[in-house]
């Protein structure tokens, strides 16, 4: 994906690419090979993993599409191509606030399928605009208040990885004072792609603060981390 990152690049005039915690860099050797259905479901994070407090949800049905990568009442885009799915959920609420994470594995049947999807998620990726805003609906059509929300977008590249993280500030409308951050890392290599999103709900008065960045960096540099060690198994 070496031309795509390239491009990746000059978005937001970005210059510079973001390395994630607990990720290295084996060389050449271990960028572009295959992987297994086995070598992401190694990847994929139990509760115990984040938190004390994180759970699983009861009922998590397989997903036909990935996370939303653009701001406002965006679709979550469909799961490209036929690949073979793994998936993990798990939440976190409180009384002043929640958080979410999801992480999306697609196993395809070569590396030529996978970039040809991974074209596909960045092409969505790039359309996006930059800020969105919706004033209340009707409460038996939404429960969500009315908001502004903005996004910016950076190269990602962890050891053989390469791709790209959104991330999205809302803020929510005074009437309704809160406000939420996401970020969704789309990263593949060889004939896999990993998607994984961390979301952090807050009731009230917030403002964004270091310690998103590196929580949704520990924690998807965790997610890669343990799919490259078992791949070397």
């Amino acid at each position: 994906m070496a031309t795509r990152s390239l491009r990746l690049l000059t978005l937001g005039g970005v210059a510079v690419t973001l390395a994630l915690a607990g990720c290295t860099d084996d060389g050449d050797a271990a960028r572009g090979g295959t992987y297994t259905t086995a070598m992401l479901q190694a990847g994929v994070l139990q509760p115990a993993d984040i938190g004390s407090t994180w759970k699983r949800p009861e009922q998590t049905p397989p997903p036909s599409s990935i996370m939303q990568l653009c701001p406002g009442a965006a679709a979550r885009p469909p799961i490209p191509g036929s690949p073979a799915v793994v998936t993990g959920v798990l939440a976190d609420e409180g009384d002043k606030g929640a958080q979410a994470f999801e992480q999306i594995g697609l196993l395809y049947k070569d590396a030529p399928a996978m970039e040809k999807a991974f074209t596909s998620l960045q092409d969505t990726m790039e359309a996006c605009p930059p800020t969105a805003s919706r004033s209340a609906g009707p409460a038996k059509e939404s429960s969500e208040a009315g908001y502004t929300e903005s996004i910016t977008i950076d190269p990602l590249v962890s050891g053989g990885w390469k791709g790209f993280v959104t991330q999205r500030h809302k803020i929510y409308e005074p009437t309704y004072p809160g406000s939420a951050d996401v970020a969704v890392a789309v990263v593949g290599q060889g004939n896999a792609i990993i998607l994984t999103s961390y979301a952090v709900y807050w009731v009230g008065e917030h403002s964004t603060g270091p310690e998103f960045r590196t929580d949704w960096n520990r924690i998807t540099g965790t997610v890669l981390s343990r799919v490259d060690a078992k791949r070397s198994k």
